[in-house]
């Protein structure tokens, strides 16, 4: 039986491609060596395991009959291995966070760079989602952290407040300019094109509470999938975009957007790291918070 594993191997991949010359290549050995296992394997089991053929080779009912047993332990080989590999892969510390776009390039990359360089072994995996998608994979543990706008209701979870945010309109010089010229009695809000994010967006829905508290009706809405669109279509003048000020800054900085006022001011809203309470990642939360 001993001397025969090798054999089997030979076998196996002679039986698996039905070609000498394909097995010799994969298995890197002359066709003539595959030729001389063969020969030896049969003679071992005093049978013949295959029949030449114009394509290559194929399987006697004998050679048949071994190739099932044969393959069926080799898949159990590979069987092994996958499990030692995936327990290995197990024991590398690992950290799943859960975030929107917005929020991780703005708030999370600067964070992440100082935590990996004092965590080098941890294993980072990112999902981008709203910010009630993460509290769900969270609940359903699929995430380990999350970094979000802080909701209305936040029961179950540890939250470690960041930074504030304040949204507010902004638009380019030229498009209010535009609408000026346009429509020099009306108000911006019956005339000027608004950009806002989806209705599922924490943003969103604290801009509608805000509109609709001031009885304001958006003449003209564009819903656009990301804050970064939502900035580059503000600068090139496509209409009135709603923003997180924090993130604009820059841009209000050097006149490139202008703040668009419409008669009230939004209040501030918080962002910070969430986990499920009693979780082991609330240590996480406050290296992330604290910038290692």
């Amino acid at each position: 039986m001993q001397e025969n594993l090798s054999l089997y191997h030979i076998f196996y991949t002679v039986s698996r491609t039905g070609n000498i010359s394909s097995a010799a290549k994969e298995l890197y050995i002359s066709q003539p060596a595959i030729s001389r296992a063969i020969k030896k394997l049969e003679g071992n089991l005093d049978t013949t395991l295959f029949k030449r053929s114009s394509r290559g080779v194929f399987l006697t009912p004998d050679g048949q009959i071994l190739y099932e047993k044969v393959k069926g332990a080799f898949d159990l080989l590979s069987e092994g291995e996958d499990s030692i590999l995936h327990n290995r892969s197990r024991e590398i510390p690992r950290l799943r966070i859960g975030a929107s776009t917005t929020l991780c390039k703005y708030v999370l990359m600067p964070r992440l760079k100082d935590f990996i360089v004092a965590n080098p072994k941890i294993r980072i995996i990112i999902s981008c989602q709203s910010t009630y998608q993460t509290l769900k994979l969270l609940d359903e543990d699929k995430i380990d952290i999350g970094l979000i706008g802080r909701p209305q209701k936040l029961s179950g979870y540890e939250f470690l407040p960041l930074l504030q945010i304040q949204d507010t309109f902004v638009a380019a010089k030229k498009y209010l300019e535009n609408q000026q010229q346009l429509f020099p009695k009306e108000p911006l809000y019956h005339t000027a094109t608004f950009m806002l994010l989806d209705e599922q967006n924490i943003t969103r829905q604290s801009v509608n509470t805000m509109l609709h508290e001031h009885q304001l009706q958006l003449g003209h809405i564009l819903e656009v999938s990301s804050m970064d669109l939502l900035i580059q279509f503000a600068q090139v003048g496509l209409g009135i975009a709603c923003v997180i000020k924090e993130f604009v800054q820059k841009e209000l900085d050097e006149g490139t957007l202008t703040e668009v006022p419409l008669g009230f001011t939004f209040p501030a809203r918080e962002i910070g790291f969430v986990c499920r309470k009693n979780s082991k990642n609330q240590k996480v939360l406050t290296q992330l918070a604290n910038r290692i």
